[in-house]
């Protein structure tokens, strides 16, 4: 509901924080990794923050939004952390095939 607009964007921004904070590990490790790899993965890891700055937006969309646009927004915001997570797994699966443990 509307009412509880504050809590699920605290929870979003907390869930993208933490996405991000995955993501800088997945592009350290890319870093020390070798040139082939990290050319390939260039791309990758920019839409991914690509990504994350919409719904950084989405969010602030979120926070601002009335009663009469809440439920849109709540359902955008949501595919677009959905879609982020998804896209952060398949990139994660990459990496984990390209880079050794």
């Amino acid at each position: 509901t509307f009412a509880q607009n504050d809590e699920f964007v605290k929870a979003m921004q907390g869930q993208l924080t933490a996405l991000n904070q995955d993501l800088d590990k997945l592009s350290a490790k890319i870093d020390s990794s070798s040139d082939a790899v990290k050319a390939e993965a260039k791309p990758k890891l920019q839409a991914l923050r690509d990504q994350a700055t919409k719904l950084n937006q989405q969010l602030a969309d979120a926070s601002n939004a009335t009663e009469s646009t809440w439920d849109g927004v709540k359902a955008d915001s949501k595919k677009a952390y959905d879609s982020l997570a998804n896209s952060f797994t398949e990139a994660r699966q990459w990496v984990s095939d390209k880079i050794a443990p």
